[in-house]
């Protein structure tokens, strides 16, 4: 999306991309004492430009002078990148790279929505449209870690195979039923679904007619447009919440990464591709078939 660019977005070419990364600190910025040189690191993409009020209260993401790592400002397409030292998390020894570069950006996204934001509680029922991107293979795992049951919609039977492992309950394949608002709703036996993780976009009007009453909608993202209608007596009858993300807080970031390096989360990597083959790896990704991330190794 940002090679492709949009209105507003105003960069400076040539850019470098990418949001996500992980690797070895080779230097250290003035002041900075808390870090060592050759220390196994994860970035957190949130950079927070400035100290503000968000930031006194704990909320980085919300500061005034926010940037993303790759979107905004040049990322991790490179053999180098410099961050501020509160953006790196250390890796544990024996947890490899590749596994914590796909996990930073897509499970923070997903547990700042459905943690910080949504209040996902043991025994509610979450409907997840997507099976494979990279933040969805997280809010499904998420989603079962903090004990609710996961409905998902996928646009095939691979896909859906893969929400299956993942640990999701009930599977919904658009393909095959278009209306699957109607068959979400049929199968919480009429009484519609707690919360809904859609980061698709265009969907919202589907995922707002799937709530119960008093449910709430989770989104992230627009990957499929960003420009619709809804039924607005959907919200006002049936006391519905819209609840919006982007990223999410250093507490977040440091939460979730360790239960990813504990293992009670796992990041789902697709395939690897080395760095000269950036152009072949974001061709994969605009296929739509990948499942989970896709890594980029650097010589």
């Amino acid at each position: 999306m940002i090679r492709r660019g949009w209105p507003a977005l105003k960069l400076k070419l040539p850019h470098t991309p990418g949001c996500d990364g992980a690797g070895e600190v080779v230097a250290l910025g003035v002041g900075v004492t808390d870090w060592k040189i050759g220390q196994r690191v994860v970035i957190d993409a949130s950079i927070c430009m400035e100290e503000d009020e968000f930031t006194h209260s704990g909320q980085d993401n919300l500061c005034k002078s926010w940037e993303l790592l790759g979107e905004t400002i040049p990322g991790t397409y490179a053999e180098y990148v410099v961050v501020p030292s509160t953006n790196l998390i250390e890796i544990p020894s024996g947890f490899p790279d590749d596994k914590a570069a796909a996990a930073a950006l897509v499970y923070l996204t997903a547990w700042h929505s459905l943690v910080t934001r949504g209040n996902v509680q043991s025994g509610e029922t979450v409907l997840i449209v997507g099976a494979s991107g990279g933040v969805n293979t997280a809010a499904i795992q998420i989603a079962k870690y903090l004990g609710a049951k996961v409905f998902i919609v996928g646009s095939d039977s691979g896909k859906l195979k893969l929400a299956e492992e993942l640990g999701a309950d009930q599977f919904i394949d658009r393909s095959k039923d278009a209306d699957w608002s109607k068959a979400a709703y049929l199968l919480t036996n009429k009484r519609g679904v707690d919360a809904v993780v859609d980061n698709v976009g265009i969907t919202i009007p589907q995922s707002l007619r799937t709530l119960r009453k008093g449910g709430r909608l989770l989104t992230v993202g627009a990957t499929a447009g960003a420009i619709f209608e809804f039924d607005n007596r959907f919200m006002f009858h049936k006391h519905l919440s819209i609840l919006g993300s982007t990223m999410g807080t250093r507490k977040d970031f440091a939460d979730v990464m360790g239960l990813i390096f504990s293992g009670k989360l796992n990041p789902v990597v697709d395939r690897s591709y080395p760095l000269r083959d950036a152009r072949a790896a974001q061709e994969r990704l605009e296929t739509g078939n990948q499942m989970g991330k896709i890594v980029l190794e650097m010589p």
